[in-house]
């Protein structure tokens, strides 16, 4: 009996210690934190959540879960031909900007005395991180575009004008049209009137690999 109660007593023991323990190792994270420079703090609080999300992101993106703000939702109406533009203010984005610019700053903050040479410094990885972050989704992309896609496969299908397309086929707009499941900027000539950007137009038909298209 007495056994029993002394094993009891000492496992209460045990984590009152382990508790402690940790409470001791969370205080003294805090008191690290507070006692550290205010800006070298503010690079602390942005590199570590955004480090957890972006660890978060690319989970969900691996396992397919990233609907919301994965790939396709921003690229694959944006990446498509050489000109399209990017979709460069999303949440992705804005993660990965965060991500350069904390840890840059966590880096380099004992080596670049000067707060406004460091502060801009993370400025400008933020944003590389997102440029090479957008670099490699195109690639990604191109590496995933449809071989088969044909021509003819536009013709009677709508797109909206992304380049203003003169009329009476003296020179060539682009438009944006979705052909198999993906986007693409395509060249297009009008034979009557003018159309402007953002207008939805109809494929009539497809010469030399521009096509002929009339406004809606």
């Amino acid at each position: 009996m007495k056994s029993g109660l002394r094993e009891h007593e000492e496992k209460i023991y045990f984590h009152r210690s382990l508790n402690a323990l940790q409470n001791h190792s969370i205080l003294t994270s805090m008191e690290y934190f507070e006692s550290l420079d205010s800006l070298l703090r503010t690079f602390w609080y942005v590199a570590i959540p955004s480090s957890l999300i972006f660890i978060l992101q690319t989970i969900m993106t691996f396992i397919g879960a990233d609907a919301s703000d994965g790939i396709d939702a921003d690229f694959d109406s944006n990446l498509e031909g050489t000109s399209a533009p990017f979709q460069l203010f999303s949440f992705r984005n804005l993660i990965n900007f965060l991500l350069g610019f904390g840890w840059t700053g966590v880096s380099f903050y004992d080596t670049i005395q000067n707060h406004t040479y460091l502060i801009a410094l993370s400025v400008l990885v933020g944003l590389l991180f997102v440029y090479v972050f957008l670099v490699v989704i195109r690639q990604m992309q191109k590496l995933s575009e449809n071989n088969s896609f044909q021509f003819s496969d536009t013709v009677g299908k709508t797109a909206d004008v992304y380049l203003p397309i003169p009329a009476k086929k003296s020179g060539k707009g682009k438009v944006m049209i979705s052909v198999k499941g993906s986007t693409r900027e395509l060249d297009a000539m009008s034979e009557n009137e003018a159309i402007a950007s953002n207008a939805v137009v109809r494929v009539l038909r497809v010469d030399n690999e521009i096509l002929i298209v009339e406004s809606l």
